[in-house]
């Protein structure tokens, strides 16, 4: 299963990559990003793109990370309010 989910991952991110390159081919146009006051250099649409996807894919496989943290300290404080193991030495 590991696998097959690896094979859709990369296969999801090989479509995007490409598809990125034949949209930055297509369209060289300057453009601008703008976040409340500040407003960045001209760049090609392709370099926003591929570094938007790639803040993306950081972003994506840090997530889970905190998602497990949050949900492990969540069980443990479950387990110790019901005292399920408190006779038990670890």
């Amino acid at each position: 299963m590991k696998i097959i989910t690896n094979l859709l991952t990369s296969l999801v991110l090989a479509i995007a990559v490409g598809a990125i390159a034949i949209l930055s081919v297509q369209n060289a146009t300057l453009v601008s990003l703008r976040l409340l006051s500040f407003e960045s250099i001209q760049l090609p649409v392709g370099v926003v793109l591929a570094f938007s996807a790639g803040v993306g894919v950081i972003g994506g496989t840090i997530a889970p990370l905190f998602s497990q943290v949050s949900g492990s300290q969540q069980n443990n404080q479950q387990f110790e309010d019901n005292g399920e193991y408190d006779d038990v030495d670890f």
